[in-house]
């Protein structure tokens, strides 16, 4: 016997009180308490059901991954979700899948952008071996029998790729010849050939371990174990000290690079969770202390960072006047706000508040410094897609309203519009949209067509509540609409969590910082990381004299000068 498929009924608690009162005539005033009660308690039941299956996404999304909180995989998720409640199949005649036309099944997945083969052109750090022909020169006569034509060159030459395998860190044994004088028994020792350079570890070794570690998240232990099955060893501690070390040769340039993030109009900020083991165990002791008496704990925890357990990994990204990205990390036991504030110490005085863009929370705030406040779309976007399988209409009308306004920012970037070009555009084109969903808000909540404690419910209230700084970017040139980069940033420390799990002291984490900081800055600038802090540290002396000229957007028109001024020879 087929069973028939249970279909979702859509009540709202408010119909059922104004059942409940025009049947109140009718039954006793017990009879009507209990169900009134009953009402109470549905209602108090569904929205912790709802919140709960939040909550339950946000776990699967940590154990699992996130899913895409596109628009157009959120409409077709919860278009497969209405398919099983009416029972019918994906894929039928009137369903959500055969409804968007040929191509649009489910299963058929569009092709990613940029699949196949690399050219030469994606190789710029290859070797390049310039080959002439072995028996042909321009000008030449052609060998083609009967043919009295000469050969010339063509623009571009046949280009043939060849890519090896090597260990990530290489060697070479220099052996010198030794002759010794048979009467007096002095030795002579053969010179170093040319580019040989007088250390054993050159300046490249300690730029790939601290790109590997900090820009790729690759532990020491891991390269260790490469490298010796590559019969080049490289233990653990070796490779901590040449890092340690060379971060003292460039430290100078993370501290400019903190002056001038100081400086930017648009300052983003945001943490994730961090690991210090020496912070940990002070974190145990400080434990102790307190309970047997001997320390005596602050009354507020988030004014003394002393007394915080947690310990975080903040980004700050800033953009400055010229359009420069500098991204920088702190771990320690301050939230993203403090360092953001520590940064701040260092901006001029006589240059205006900035923008300071952020998800909102207190934790990100940098005390009551100056500042314009903008908040992040993204983040009160991410509120609704929680709960779209159970506001699914509702929610999608948010997705598509914030789809058109960020359609409309992506179309002001491939025009390269200037920051005040790019504001009256969105004034004229995303201002209507940002009013449509401004009012539709105020609707639910004044017309009661939500309840206020609901998923959706409190997904409005966020919007509502951050409404100015969400929309700065309609009032104030350069106001950026999400804090994607600084998440996109974090992502870098997030990887070295991952894989390797923690740094061992302060003074640990605080060489991680830097390196990352450099490493994620040359990134943002379109420059070779690697690269960057190789010739950092051949230079390391000229940047302590002038950081200023060492940063990643501009340290290759700093080599080319010094090349220009280097003796003929050298």
């Amino acid at each position: 016997m087929a069973h028939a498929t249970a279909k979702r009924l859509e009540v709202k608690v408010d119909d059922l009180d104004k059942a409940l009162e025009r049947i109140r005539s009718q039954i006793d005033e017990e009879d009507y308490q209990t169900l009134a009660g009953g009402v109470e308690a549905l209602a108090y039941l569904s929205a912790e059901i709802q919140k709960k299956g939040a909550s339950i996404r946000r776990l699967r999304q940590l154990i699992f991954g996130p899913s895409s909180e596109k628009t157009d995989e959120v409409r077709e998720r919860l278009g497969e979700q209405k398919n099983e409640e009416s029972g019918e199949e994906a894929g039928e005649e009137g369903s959500a899948d055969s409804a968007g036309g040929e191509g649009s099944g489910k299963g058929q997945k569009k092709k990613r952008k940029g699949h196949g083969r690399n050219g030469v052109d994606a190789y710029p750090g290859a070797e390049r071996i310039d080959v002439s022909h072995d028996t042909l020169r321009p000008g030449d006569p052609c060998p083609i029998e009967r043919c009295d034509g000469r050969v010339y060159r063509q623009k571009e030459p046949h280009y043939d790729l060849r890519v090896i395998g090597r260990s990530p860190i290489t060697a070479s044994v220099i052996a010198r010849e030794r002759l010794r004088c048979a009467l007096c028994g002095v030795i002579f020792t053969a010179g170093l050939p040319p580019g040989a350079g007088e250390k054993k570890y050159d300046e490249s070794v300690v730029a790939m371990i601290a790109y590997l570690r900090f820009g790729a998240g690759f532990p020491h232990y891991r390269l260790e174990r490469i490298q010796e099955s590559f019969g080049i060893p490289m233990p653990s501690s070796t490779q901590w000290e040449l890092i340690r070390d060379g971060a003292l040769e460039i430290e100078a340039v993370f501290e400019q690079l903190i002056v001038i993030a100081a400086g930017g109009e648009v300052l983003h900020n945001d943490d994730t969770p961090g690991k210090i083991i020496e912070l940990i165990t002070e974190n145990k002791e400080r434990k102790k202390a307190i309970e047997s008496g001997e320390v005596v704990a602050s009354s507020s925890k988030n004014k003394n960072p002393e007394d915080r357990t947690a310990i975080y990994t903040s980004g700050v990204i800033s953009v400055t006047e010229d359009g420069h990205r500098i991204a920088l990390f702190f771990t320690g036991r301050e939230h993203a706000g403090e360092n953001l504030a520590r940064v701040l110490e260092k901006r001029p005085e006589e240059l205006p508040a900035p923008i300071h863009m952020s998800d909102g929370l207190a934790a990100n705030t940098p005390g009551e410094l100056a500042r314009i406040i903008a908040n992040c779309l993204v983040h009160a976007r991410r509120h609704f897609v929680e709960v779209a399988e159970n506001f699914p209409d509702e929610v999608l009308f948010i997705l598509e309203c914030l789809k058109l306004v960020y359609r409309y920012d992506e179309e002001a970037k491939k025009a390269s519009m200037t920051p005040e070009e790019r504001l009256l555009y969105h004034q004229e084109k995303s201002a209507p949209v940002m009013k449509k969903i401004e009012e539709w808000l105020d609707r639910q909540i004044a017309d009661k067509l939500v309840e206020p404690n609901s998923g959706l419910g409190e997904a409005i209230r966020y919007m509502q509540k951050r409404w100015d700084a969400l929309t700065l970017f309609l009032r104030k040139p350069g106001a950026p609409l999400d804090n994607n980069i600084v998440e996109r940033g974090l992502k870098k420390a997030i990887l070295h969590r991952n894989n390797s799990r923690f740094y061992k002291t302060k003074n640990g984490a605080r060489v991680g910082d830097l390196y990352t900081s450099l490493i994620h800055t040359a990134e943002l600038a379109g420059a070779d990381p690697f690269h960057y802090l190789t010739e950092l540290l051949r230079h390391a002396a000229e940047a302590r004299e002038c950081p200023a000229e060492w940063m990643p957007w501009n340290y290759l028109e700093t080599l080319e000068r010094l090349k220009s001024r280097a003796p003929p020879g050298e």
